[in-house]
């Protein structure tokens, strides 16, 4: 695939913030995303038939990056029960909380301009769907930076299970966590399942 202007190659740095702008030019820019995306909408709701839960945090789309939530509500129309919840920035603590959202609902914008349903009831996930600017081995996210999901993930007790949604242009080979970096329990990219905890 040949993108509209010239990227250096990715290769090991320690400056996460030129990682991040580089992948998300990148995202932004392949010419094929649409079709990368249908991909990505059918390998997750094949992935979800294989998941007994039945309260799943997603994310709002920002910045080319794939949107779930048509997949999501597909999964919601099979059972009543199931919900789906979008994060809202918690200021006091930076950690998120997640919001009823269903097709239609009142929205508003957060703090980052980002929409989030509004006066919905609130729920701890049993999945967390996390966007990832870019992914390494062993479950290892490359997010913006901001901690929002370490720090909400080192706060819910039972933890939900973790899965990063990415083009597979976001793999990163040489990419390692820091400290304070909570690894991803799967990822899911157009393709199929990039990588997934090994059963006990």
């Amino acid at each position: 695939m040949t993108l509209p202007f010239s990227l250096s190659p990715l290769e090991p740095s320690g400056d996460k913030k030129t990682l991040r702008r580089q992948l998300q030019a990148e995202r932004q820019s392949l010419v094929d995303r649409h079709q990368r995306a249908m991909h990505l909408q059918e390998v997750l709701r094949v992935w979800l038939t294989g998941r007994q839960d039945r309260l799943i945090g997603a994310y709002w789309p920002i910045k080319g990056e794939f949107d779930a939530l048509p997949a999501l509500f597909r999964w919601s129309e099979a059972d009543e029960t199931r919900r789906i919840g979008l994060p809202v920035m918690q200021r006091e603590t930076k950690q998120l909380r997640f919001h009823v959202w269903y097709p239609g609902c009142e929205m508003e914008e957060d703090a980052f301009g980002i929409p989030k349903p509004k006066d919905t009831p609130t729920f701890e996930p049993t999945l967390l769907i996390v966007p990832c600017v870019g992914y390494g081995p062993g479950g290892i996210r490359l997010g913006y930076g901001g901690g929002f999901y370490d720090r909400t993930l080192g706060t819910l007790e039972p933890r939900p299970y973790t899965v990063g949604l990415a083009y597979s242009h976001g793999f990163v080979p040489w990419l390692v966590g820091e400290p304070h970096d909570v690894p991803l329990d799967a990822v899911l990219n157009e393709d199929g399942v990039a990588w997934q905890v090994p059963p006990p």
